[in-house]
């Protein structure tokens, strides 16, 4: 249920109904024959001016493409001998401490099955030795080297085998059909698909994605009349379509989300022709995510007061939000992570101001368990698929520089029991700290704070500081080599949970967003500083890190208080917030506007946008250094806009510099990385090593 209770941040459905014909216009499009005024005194551009000025600004961008990369080229030089040793350290990490306790297992009966290294096994279960193995699926085999693994689902009686490929420079996954048997062939290859369910052992449900929207779905007969059936369409350009499975496997849901506003349709497996039926009709600002159980719905929802998750219930018969009844609503100023139905019990993934626990909840004795959960993690890794009826839940915990370590909750024994797969070294010389910093407005914002236990004048140590405060997401801190390398060379490491996170709930990311953007910025300016004042490292020691959106405050940042940092790096930023959600012909800007509202419709929008932007508002100053990695083919965060920002802030930086003759004046490097290959979305270990 992870990406369900956090929908995809940059998705939005297109509204096409197939053909021209039935083509429905999103909300906010520049229809074709509307691009030009045929007021009185207003002249039409010839067609020769349109194709003049379309080469000079594609001249443009080639020339400025072509210089950021040589410039590259040279700035990149200088550090080959440093990244060689850096590259040496992370590899040697990554074998250490990276352990597998293999890939998630899908048990079915008595036959196991996994992937390893692009291929799918068989095998029975415990019994998986080499000579015992079948080999089922491989990715080199099929032509697809360059692709990994991305999901498995295995149709009820094993008969069929759907795998979706996904490749390093693509957002789209391919779908491969196999029919299992002594020798697997392959049935039928679905192109761009993000999601798929069986539905009955020969019936697959899939949705498609094409410029990252998600619109249609499909439902595909594998018996003797094959067919593929367009089962729904989605009308409107917000919403992002899924489907999943409920862990009994009694419904498939087709889950239509919107940043805030959501709507579940159930396809019976058991009578999987029938239409889909409504559980309840969309209501603005209302939430909700379905399992089932018992012939009962149980609900996740945001419905009723507070504005945060409940666990209701409703009888599948009866499933409007006038029968939901409810079983548990969270506490205040908690995310909830993730939810597990199963048989008898129900159990929570809770996080509150960094900290981690559980809640299990019995349908048998309707008691309620807390469950608290080792100091130092900040991050749950679910194990996919457990069985609806087993009596122990596994899953993982880790923390930026704590590897992976697996952990059962039985129900039966009512405790928590740290699985000893592999032995693994373990992290001794890390200490965690968590502070509060008061914001503007006197909000407490948490802070993670990591640094060696053995360092002393931490005020002398290097500081990285990590932000991100938009869509309602947690920062990323689950374990990477880089953080622990950093720790063991001396660095502190400090996680900002900022107001547009969901570190702290649904109402954390409401008080940072829309028109509440710059509250973000204010917390994390009160981070810094309070870090700073209680002696971890100082403003010359400190760089700030951040990825996608998180470059909005981290661009802010620099604009309004740059002598609290000495560089920032960013990844992928977005750093023109104005231009790009007046560009209403992006794949994702219209269901932006409820993340960032729409300055084309509302000048108060603009106006407020346009005060924060960090494009907008780069002038003549001292500078942080700043280094970006961008991609040719990003489709979430257009090259042009961080080609111009980059251009802006040199300008910005020699300007000052050139007017102001004090000694040892310094002028920042504003270095821009290009990646001709890889994509937005996060990449394997071995695709990401050089970047890093």
């Amino acid at each position: 249920l992870c990406s369900k209770i956090n929908p995809p941040k940059s998705h939005i459905p297109d509204c096409l109904g197939g053909t021209w014909a039935h083509r429905t216009v999103p909300p906010g499009s520049i229809l074709p024959w509307r691009c030009f005024s045929c007021k009185e005194g207003t002249k039409i551009p010839s067609k020769r001016k349109q194709k003049s000025s379309i080469i000079t600004s594609e001249l443009l961008y080639k020339n400025l493409l072509k210089s950021e990369q040589e410039n590259w080229n040279d700035v990149s030089a200088r550090y080959k001998a440093l990244a060689k040793g850096i590259k040496a350290k992370l590899e040697e990490l990554h074998n250490k401490y990276t352990f597998s306790s293999g890939s998630p297992r899908i048990r079915f009966g008595e036959n196991v099955y996994f992937e390893e290294n692009g291929c799918i096994f068989l095998s029975k279960a415990d019994d998986v030795g080499e000579g015992n193995v079948d080999i089922l699926f491989s990715t080199e085999d099929l032509g697809f080297s360059d692709a990994f693994i991305q999901r498995i689902r295995i149709s009820p009686d094993q008969r069929y085998m759907a795998v979706s490929l996904k490749s390093e420079n693509s957002e789209e996954a391919t779908c491969i059909i196999m029919k299992l048997g002594h020798f697997p062939i392959v049935e039928k290859v679905i192109p761009n698909v993000f999601s798929f369910e069986w539905a009955t052992s020969d019936i697959l449900y899939y949705t498609t994605q094409k410029n990252l929207k998600s619109q249609n779905v499909f439902m595909a007969t594998f018996a003797n009349q094959k067919a593929t059936k367009l089962v729904y369409t989605e009308q409107d350009a917000r919403f992002f379509v899924d489907i999943y499975c409920t862990k009994d496997r009694r419904f498939l849901t087709i889950n239509s989300n919107s940043k805030t506003t959501s709507e579940v349709w159930l396809v019976d497996c058991r009578h999987p022709f029938k239409l889909p039926a409504l559980v309840q009709a969309r209501t603005k600002g209302v939430i909700y995510h379905i399992e089932h159980r018992n012939d009962e719905l149980y609900i996740l929802t945001t419905y009723g007061e507070p504005a945060e998750y409940k666990l209701m219930k409703a009888p599948v018969a009866t499933s409007g939000m006038e029968n939901w009844q409810l079983v548990y609503a969270l506490e205040k100023k908690t995310k909830l992570v993730d939810l597990e139905v199963f048989s008898d019990h129900c159990i929570m993934f809770l996080k509150n101001a960094g900290r981690l626990y559980l809640k299990v909840i019995s349908f048998i004795s309707h008691s309620i368990r807390s469950i608290k959960l080792p100091t130092w993690a900040c991050e749950f890794e679910l194990e996919s698929h457990p069985e609806h009826t087993t009596s122990t839940c596994y899953f993982q915990l880790t923390s930026p520089v704590h590897p992976p370590k697996r952990f059962a909750y039985s129900f039966k024994e009512n405790n928590l029991i740290e699985q000893a797969v592999q032995e693994v070294p373990i992290i001794t010389n890390c200490h965690t700290t968590r502070l509060l910093a008061k914001s503007k407005d006197k909000t407490l914002v948490p802070i993670t704070v990591f640094h060696n236990t053995n360092s002393k004048e931490l005020h002398r140590k290097p500081l990285l500081v990590h932000v991100y405060g938009a869509y309602g997401i947690d920062l990323n801190m689950s374990f990477k080599e880089e953080k622990l390398m950093l720790i063991e060379e001396g660095w502190i490491l400090a996680y900002c949970h900022v107001r547009g996170g969901g570190e702290l709930g649904l109402g954390w990311h409401k008080d940072g967003c829309h028109h509440n953007k710059l509250k973000g910025l204010h917390d994390l300016k009160a981070c810094i500083t309070l870090l700073h004042e209680l002696g971890f490292s100082q403003p010359k020691y400190t760089a700030l890190a951040a990825a996608s959106a998180g470059g909005v405050l981290a661009g802010a940042l620099c604009n309004t208080d740059p002598e609290l940092i000495r560089a920032v790096v960013l990844q992928a930023p977005f750093v023109d917030v104005l231009n790009t959600m007046m560009k209403t012909h992006l794949p994702l800007t219209v269901e932006e506007q409820e993340e960032w509202g729409n300055p084309l419709a509302d000048e108060k929008s603009m106006k407020y946008i346009k005060s924060y932007c960090p494009h907008q508002n780069i002038k003549p100053q001292c500078y942080p250094s700043v280094f970006i990695t961008a991609y040719e083919n990003d489709q979430r965060i257009p090259l042009t806009g961080v080609l111009q920002y980059v251009q802006k802030l040199r300008k910005a930086a020699l300007d000052h510099a050139s007017r102001t003759s004090k000694k040892g004046n310094w002028v920042p490097n504003v270095i821009l990385d290009i990646q001709a290959k890889g994509s937005h979305c996060e990449s394997s270990w071995e695709d990401s090593l050089n970047e890093v």
